[in-house]
This record gives structure tokens, sequence and C-alpha cells, in this order.
């Protein structure tokens, strides 16, 4: 890997005010009037919080988000979405991705953050939301990553174990199917969350099975995801048996999760393809893709919101920022890890 760029959070701070994040961007400039969403902030808490020595900017970006996340958690430690630009929830506390992406970035900002205050409070928010279980796989899975992060930290906490072991026990077993062992009968969106959880609660709870059944389905799904020597990812409309690839839009979201899965696969298991696949998921921001275009804008540190048959989509919304400066963040430690 060449030319490392580190991650740029200057975009996203120009996305964010005292409420929190904008969702959306016309290019460079946030869309204030479709407003906040929960996703995004969780999101924001687990790229900050695993920030090395991080700017001051960075660090309130994080307390911001803890703020944000406090405010759309219910009583019974689930979670609304959707907030507008005048400060009101659109919607009711639910336990879909933004319940446990939450998780996710609480557990993460108490494993990581060095905010004494921070890490507390979201310990405790964590503490609440955790004794709630979501119907919906990929709500369970991005729980389990907070449940794994904070058990790293704290190996005796009960409530973290508790929900890491009903994750895991949810999780699917080995499909029979050899052409398609794929869980569901189409790739969906942060398809890699679903292999990442499975390493690990795995590793966490030393289900070797269920580890090693994790890094065949992210093995899987990394080569069904490339084509030639690139990472060719599933479209914004999902992807079954026998479609034909490339295909488009592509979001910078299922690349980050690719990151996301490789970066943790390479911490218990040896094999080299796990670099290679976080090589490719950088390499893919750099333009190493279908089309051949670079996916951010240097001069404002924000990712594109999608690779289109036309090209980028040069909105720059904070999905995709976020999508690229967690990437970045992966690349950056892999290059200092080898130096």
């Amino acid at each position: 890997m060449t030319g490392m760029v580190e991650p740029n959070f200057d975009h996203l701070c120009r996305m964010t005010d005292d409420q929190g994040t904008f969702e959306h961007a016309q290019y460079g400039e946030p869309r204030r009037e479709y407003g906040y969403c929960t996703d995004d902030m969780a999101r924001i808490l687990v790229v900050a919080t695993r920030e090395p020595f991080a700017a001051q900017a960075v660090r309130n970006l994080a307390r911001t988000s803890l703020r944000f996340l406090v405010d759309a958690q219910g009583v019974d430690g689930s979670y609304r979405n959707r907030l507008s630009r005048r400060g009101r929830w659109e919607d009711r506390p639910a336990l879909e991705d933004c319940w446990g992406r939450s998780i996710w970035g609480l557990g993460t900002a108490a494993s990581h953050s060095d905010d004494g205050w921070l890490r507390d409070l979201a310990t405790a928010e964590f503490e609440r939301a955790a004794r709630q279980r979501s119907p919906h796989p990929r709500a369970m899975a991005f729980a389990a990553l907070g449940a794994a992060e904070l058990l790293d930290a704290e190996p005796d906490h009960r409530g973290a174990h508790a929900l890491l072991t009903d994750a895991a026990d949810r999780m699917a077993p080995p499909h029979a199917d050899v052409a398609w062992p794929w869980p569901e009968a189409r790739l969906r969106y942060a398809n890699a969350v679903l292999p990442e959880a499975m390493i690990a609660a795995g590793a966490a709870l030393d289900r070797p099975m269920l580890l090693q059944h994790g890094l065949d389905l992210l093995a899987w799904l990394l080569d069904h995801e490339t084509v030639g020597s690139h990472l060719s990812v599933t479209p914004v409309g999902g992807a079954g048996p026998g479609d034909i690839w490339p295909a488009f839009d592509q979001q910078p979201i299922e690349v980050a999760a690719l990151a996301d899965a490789c970066a943790r696969a390479a911490t218990v298991d040896g094999d080299r393809r796990w670099l290679n696949g976080l090589v490719a998921a950088d390499a893919w921001f750099r333009g190493d893709n279908d089309g051949q275009h670079v996916m951010w804008d240097p001069d404002t540190g924000g990712g594109f919101d999608g690779l289109t048959p036309n090209g980028p989509n040069l909105n720059q919304g904070t999905e995709s920022t976020l999508a690229l400066l967690s990437t970045l963040q992966h690349a950056h430690r892999l290059v200092m890890a080898s130096q």
C-alpha cells in the first residue's frame, strides 16, 4: 500500500452542529432540512472513539454523538432513529438497526475512549440498551460487535456477555448449499457485519466452530464481491445467485463493512487474505473499482455517496464519509503495524 491517506474529519465536523450531524449533503454542503439520524450518530461514536490521539474536534464529535444517543434511547433501552432539524423525534423507539448500531457505538466508546466521562456514560447507556433483543439479524449483529468490544475491556461484564451469548445462539449455522452459502436468499446491505459478528462472538465466547463459520463466510463474501483484482460490491438493491456483475449503485457502506470484518478477522487468523481484503477496500476509495473513479473529495475529506454506472454520486453524506473514515483508519493501522 503506497501513498497512505490519513483520516480527515474536517467534512464530518462541517456537517455537525450542537444537536448532531446532518444526515445528507448536497455535494459538500449539509442539507439541514433532512435532519439527523441515530444510525449515523452511532457510527460516529465508533469511528471517533477508536481514532488514536484524536484531535479535540474529534473528541467533541464523540461527545455530541453520545449526547444524541442518550436522547434517542427510550426508557426500555430501544431507540428512535430520526430527529428533525428543529429537534423533534419523528418516530417511536424500536429495535431496528439503530438499536444495534447504538450498542456497537456504546460498547466501542466504553472500551476505547480515553475520556472518563464519555466512557462511564457509554457503559451505563449500554447496560440499559443491552437488556433488549431484536428480531432482526443485522441489528443483533451490530449489537454483538458492541458487546464484544465491551467484553474486551471488561471480560466479566454480565450484560455484554448475556447479549453476545444470545446473539451467538441466533446466528445462522452453515448453509448446505455450497454454491450459495450465504444465510439469506439475497445479499442485502452491510453484508459483512454478519460474518464479522460470528468471528467476534466465536472468539470472545470461545466457540471455535462459530469462529470458523464466520471466517469461511467472510472468505466467500470477499471472493463473491471481487472481480479481477478489485472489489465489486453488492449494489443498493441487493444481489442473489446468478445476478450479473458488476452492478450499481454500489454503496461505500458495503466496502467499509468488508474492511471492518477483514480487520477483525486478521486479529484472530493469520491468513493473508484478510489484509489483502483491507487493502482492496482502501483501494476501492482510491479508484480501484468498477468505474476507476476516486470515491472521495480530497478537498473536503468527504466520501461520495455511491458508485453509479455514470461515475460517482458527488454528494458527500455522513454515512459515506464515515465509511471512508472507517476504512482509512483500518488501512492506517495496517501500514503503521507493518513499519
